[in-house]
């Protein structure tokens, strides 16, 4: 009995010897390790990849997609888009039902509804002719068939952030007219910030929506 009681306290407190071992290793030592090795190898993409405006202040991240919208009024429920700005793909949907309709990083998904769903359906006619309507200028009449897919359907996390070149470009005649700007000069800003396929042929070209906005407001300042 005594040999018993001897043997399960050995064991009992080998098992709390590699506990402590263990969660001083595995919970305190590799954590600092890896974190400063992220800090001097890579500090901005550890930090989360914060972009900065003109005055070095934090204005979200390169990885994480925003909105750009108009102040709520009062009564107001759904925002409207501030078109002084490049707009976003839309977050996972444009109906109520719809898993994130504003890049709220809490919520992260897709609707997964089919592409025959009616209310899918519905909410991608809606986003079209809302891109027709805000983007068709006195110099430039944007039909159905110039918007492209990323114009008014979200990506699987709903916080992309970045859109197609194309939706960048049906963009630039509503930005300059909006800001006082030439076409061209709203043109050279997207091809500024237009980043090719990852080693030449690894997904799609690409604009950074928040960077393009920082660009572009730096762009308006000067012209004032």
């Amino acid at each position: 009995m005594n040999n018993s009681a001897a043997n399960t306290g050995r064991v009992l407190w080998a098992g709390l010897r590699a506990l402590l071992v263990l969660t001083v290793v595995c919970g305190v030592l590799y954590p600092l390790a890896v974190t400063g090795i992220a800090q001097v190898a890579f500090p901005g993409k550890a930090n989360g990849s914060e972009v900065t405006d003109a005055s070095g202040r934090v204005v979200g991240s390169e990885l994480i997609g925003q909105t750009y919208n108009l102040p709520l009024k009062d009564g107001e429920e759904t925002p409207t888009p501030d078109l002084r700005w490049f707009q976003p793909r839309p977050s996972n949907g444009l109906g109520t039902n719809s898993v994130n309709t504003q890049y709220s990083i809490i919520l992260s998904g897709a609707t997964n509804r089919s592409g025959d769903n009616e209310d899918l359906i519905t909410w991608v006619k809606d986003a079209k002719a809302a891109v027709v309507k805000d983007n068709s200028t006195a110099d430039q009449k944007v039909r159905p068939s110039d918007v492209p897919a990323d114009a008014v359907t979200s990506s699987g996390s709903g916080l992309d952030p970045h859109i197609s070149p194309e939706y960048a470009e049906l963009q630039v005649h509503r930005i300059a007219e909006k800001n006082h700007l030439t076409v061209a000069q709203v043109d050279r800003l997207v091809a500024d910030h237009t980043d090719g396929r990852i080693l030449g042929f690894v997904g799609e070209p690409r604009v950074n929506v928040l960077q393009l906005n920082i660009a572009l407001k730096q762009l308006v300042a000067t012209q004032g």
